[in-house]
């Protein structure tokens, strides 16, 4: 029976996934899987039961990344399932920041109890007036899951699309509309572009990256827009280049005192992923990416640990976490070899200080094999995915 606990409510179309060989606990001690949106998970202390986290979203700054890896936790997360909704968040940022239908739809509040109204709009809606998003050139830096389907769609609204991504996969090139040009230089999207949109990942290197420095290059009367994260943008900057008039708006979905209520700035209450099929998505995602790890040990979406897929466990199975540093194989394969077992499949990844490795014996696996890998130098953890054949 494998426990898991949910640190925040999900979806239900999800948690149908499990089967009955699950079962929720309420102690987060005795869980061997925990399922988590935004619960703060940074100064919990974990269990040696815990096997994994998962994310149902794509953002994993609530959860300690380098102290799961340490112990042999593996962090999953749910890349692509909510980009819809926020792709489709970027469409009404665009088109709410060039034509001004807040402004519009407030004025027509304020003045709703005036009996000309009809009469007086005709005169007033000129302040509202904007302009069209069609022909206009769109800057994407950030070509993932979100950033790919922005880009497709802006194309297909006529715009000129604009794409920044110095890691852009395989996969999402595949998936980019050949219409994009794609750029190699971020200046190039700062200097030509009328709208300027963010989706890359908080990392160290992306913090504050649109700063003075970046806006000084852009086009006066850029319309910026971060749906991505708050820490991407180095607001006091954005806030001194709408004061410049070189930022005609600002579109965030992360509300704070430093933009909200601002002149130029529209806050948007982090609704870019709130939609029932987004949360759906990632609920359904994040289960099954769990109970693949839990039944067959294999790793898919991990963020602290590296992909690694056997398929369907069959056999006697067991994971290894360990350091990334040489020889640990061939450790493991004479410990093996020594203790009489025969070896019918095996494969190692690794990513970055870390390394995972499944093995599939042709014979039961006994706990002393487990107490003798785990005494080798550099090895984390020692999992048994499946006992016995």
């Amino acid at each position: 029976m494998y426990k898991y606990k949910c640190m925040n409510p999900i979806a239900k179309i999800g948690l149908n996934n499990f089967t009955d060989e699950y079962q929720v606990v309420d102690n987060v001690d005795d869980a061997e899987g925990i399922l988590v949106r935004s619960a703060n998970m940074l100064e919990m202390e974990f269990s040696d039961n815990l096997l994994a986290i998962a994310r149902a979203g794509a953002g994993v700054n609530n959860i300690p990344l380098d102290k799961c890896a340490e112990q042999g936790i593996v962090v999953f997360n749910t890349p692509g399932a909510n980009a819809n909704g926020v792709k489709e968040m970027v469409l009404a940022a665009m088109l709410i920041a060039s034509r001004d239908i807040i402004g519009g739809t407030e004025w027509v509040k304020a003045n709703a109890g005036d009996p000309d109204i009809a009469k007086l709009t005709e005169k007033s809606k000129k302040k509202f007036a904007g302009t069209e998003i069609f022909g206009k050139k769109l800057g994407i830096i950030g070509l993932g899951a979100i950033g790919v389907r922005v880009a497709n769609a802006a194309r297909q609204l006529g715009m000129d699309v604009y794409g920044y991504d110095p890691y852009l996969s395989i996969d999402a090139a595949w998936r980019l509309s050949s219409d994009v040009k794609h750029v190699t230089n971020v200046d190039d999207i700062y200097s030509k572009c009328d709208i300027i949109t963010v989706h890359v990942p908080a990392l160290d290197s992306t913090k504050g990256m649109i700063n003075a420095e970046a806006i000084a290059k852009m086009k006066k009367g850029v319309i910026l827009i971060n749906l991505a994260r708050d820490i991407l943008c180095n607001e006091v900057d954005v806030l001194a280049g709408i004061n410049s008039g070189k930022i005609r708006k600002y579109v965030t979905d992360f509300p704070n005192p430093t933009t909200s209520g601002h002149d130029g700035c529209i806050v948007i209450p982090h609704l870019g992923a709130s939609t029932e099929e987004s949360e759906d998505n990632c609920a359904v995602k994040a289960v099954l990416e769990l109970k693949d790890y839990l039944e067959n040990g294999n790793i898919n979406n991990s963020v602290n640990y590296p992909n690694c897929d056997m398929g369907i466990c069959t056999r006697p199975r067991i994971a290894i976490f360990h350091k990334n540093v040489a020889n640990m194989i061939s450790q493991f394969t004479s410990l093996l070899g020594d203790a009489g077992y025969n070896i019918s499949d095996m494969t190692n990844k690794s990513k970055g200080d870390y390394a995972y490795t499944l093995i599939d014996l042709e014979d039961k696996i006994a706990d002393d094999l487990v107490k003798k890998l785990t005494k080798v130098d550099g090895v984390i953890r020692v999992r048994v995915v499946k006992k016995e054949a």
